[in-house]
């Protein structure tokens, strides 16, 4: 030990020699190390940001997805609410009768309003599926122009209601509107209802057809009049 403190005493001088040579080392791995914690705190910025710029990426991804479902709810119960409008009349045939245009096809608004329906049924997501932003909104779309077309066609119908016939169809279309709510009537006689529904039917013969929805729902009536046990005699 004494021996190496000796030899070190001896050449106490090399300091001076190689004394700048040892300090820029030991500056170059100072700078070496602080660079080097730089670069891990860098990449921890980076990551953290990008773990952020996920998160808000998701966020707003769930955001968009519970919005346009919200949109699809609403456009939904929107052609809900204008079926419901146009089943009224198409289900009762006597009070459509007082508005006939509503089911002439010859009549440019009528036929407006019912190619609109078909396209807002044809888009109508189906039950379950995931509808993107922009099937939506084309869905939406085709909804409202559904409920304009109903709107434009129901006003004119009942400004013109039976104008657009002769006295003789007038006529016709009155008398069938009575058949029918005998037709109609759970207190007459399954025959006599009968009976009133085929005359009702005659009589609109090459004059108006009846919306099938209507016409089924009346024969399904009477079928079940005729086939109840306990339907009062003839």
């Amino acid at each position: 030990m004494h021996a190496m403190f000796g030899a070190i005493g001896n050449y106490w001088w090399l300091i001076f020699v190689f004394g700048g040579t040892i300090g820029g080392i030991v500056r170059g791995v100072t700078a070496w190390n602080e660079r080097r914690a730089d670069r891990s705190l860098e990449r921890f910025r980076i990551k953290q940001e990008a773990k952020v710029a996920v998160a808000r990426a998701q966020q707003a991804e769930r955001v968009d997805a519970e919005s346009v479902q919200r949109e699809l709810r609403r456009a939904v119960a929107d052609h809900q609410a204008v079926d419901d409008r146009w089943f009224a009349y198409e289900t009762d045939l006597s009070t459509l009768l007082d508005f006939p245009m509503l089911i002439d096809m010859r009549e440019p608004l009528t036929a407006e309003f019912h190619r609109a329906r078909s396209r807002a049924e044809l888009l109508r997501p189906s039950a379950g599926d995931e509808s993107s932003p922009a099937a939506v909104e084309q869905y939406r779309d085709a909804v409202n122009a559904y409920h304009a077309a109903l709107d434009v066609a129901e006003k004119e119908a009942r400004r013109r209601r039976r104008g657009d016939f002769d006295q003789a169809e007038q006529e016709r279309l009155a008398r069938a509107q009575r058949l029918l709510n005998l037709a109609a009537d759970a207190g007459a006689s399954p025959s006599e209802r009968q009976q009133a529904y085929a005359r009702a039917r005659r009589e609109l013969d090459g004059l108006i057809d009846l919306p099938a929805t209507g016409a089924a729902a009346i024969e399904q009536q009477l079928r079940a009049a005729l086939e109840s046990p306990d339907r009062p005699d003839d």
